[in-house]
């Protein structure tokens, strides 16, 4: 059963979309790079999932059960404020969500709090570090035993060896326990050691949604002298171009020139070509006005 399916979603607020139209079934026991650009309506979208707000149109769905303003009991949420007891001691606030939750691991939460540096379980949380607060924030998240996780750019605080640490530990719980993890963030390079699909959102609409190597085969850039850019097949996605030479992202391309140099894109390269083009849409939208 897909972990999180969304039906034609969509989030208004007042005359602005956040979201619109949006339609997918993530596979079960994947790492999900959920890539866009500032505003694109990541943070929208993991908030509806987690039942903290409610969809404008549309549905979505949590192993099969609408999603109706609470959150699934299989679900943990980071989200990107990380919002913590501040005045509770770390031993009090982790005593508290063990209280909270049915379901709870204290030894999955004390791997992740001791992985690193040791977190001071006297000390309160908000005299930790912003690095400490989401190592706690995330320890919390995984003690749920979560089937589906949900981390709302939760790297974005941790200093190269905490950061790698929080991934072994989250890749741990893929594996051991299948669980399927959604991760925005915008360290793409990142997030193509760890995941496995892709959900693209920008202009607040699905952009791209599928396992990565796959997308990724689908995908070419292209090389070549601007004066035979019509002589190249495929659907183009964004290009760059000088007066004598033009770099292209291409979709299902076809047949290259000799005097083109084609290679298959990386995900960094990938998304920027897709936030390129929407970008540029939007300017030209803005000029016809």
């Amino acid at each position: 059963m897909n972990p999180l399916t969304a039906d034609a979603v969509g989030k208004r607020y007042r005359s602005r979309w956040a979201l619109r139209e949006c339609s997918f079934a993530l596979p079960e026991g994947k790492v999900v790079a959920l890539a866009g650009s500032n505003g694109a309506g990541k943070s929208t979208l993991l908030r509806m999932a987690a039942g903290l707000v409610r969809p404008t149109t549309g549905e979505l769905a949590v192993f099969g059960t609408p999603v109706r303003g609470r959150i699934h009991p299989d679900v943990a949420f980071l989200a990107q404020n990380r919002p913590l007891y501040r005045d509770f001691t770390v031993r009090e606030l982790v005593r508290a969500c063990a209280a909270m939750n049915d379901r709870w691991s204290a030894d999955r939460v004390h791997d992740m709090l001791g992985s690193i540096t040791r977190v001071d379980y006297d000390a309160k949380v908000g005299t930790l570090s912003a690095g400490a607060r989401t190592q706690v924030a995330i320890a919390i998240a995984l003690g749920r035993l979560p089937r589906l996780l949900l981390l709302d750019e939760p790297l974005s605080d941790l200093d190269p060896l905490a950061r790698d640490e929080a991934l072994r530990i989250i890749m741990t719980d893929v594996a051991d326990r299948g669980t399927t993890v959604v991760m925005s963030s915008h360290l793409l390079s990142e997030l193509r050691e760890v995941c496995d699909h892709i959900l693209l959102v920008d202009e607040g609409r699905i952009q791209l949604d599928g396992d990565i190597e796959e997308v990724l085969a689908r995908h070419r850039i292209l090389v070549g002298p601007s004066a035979e850019e019509s002589a190249v097949g495929g659907t183009l996605i964004s290009g760059t171009r000088t007066e004598r030479q033009s770099t292209l992202l291409l979709r299902e391309a076809g047949s290259v020139p000799a005097s083109w140099a084609a290679a298959e894109p990386d995900l960094e390269s990938l998304v920027m070509g897709y936030l390129r083009a929407s970008h540029e849409r939007r300017s030209q939208a803005r000029d016809a006005q």
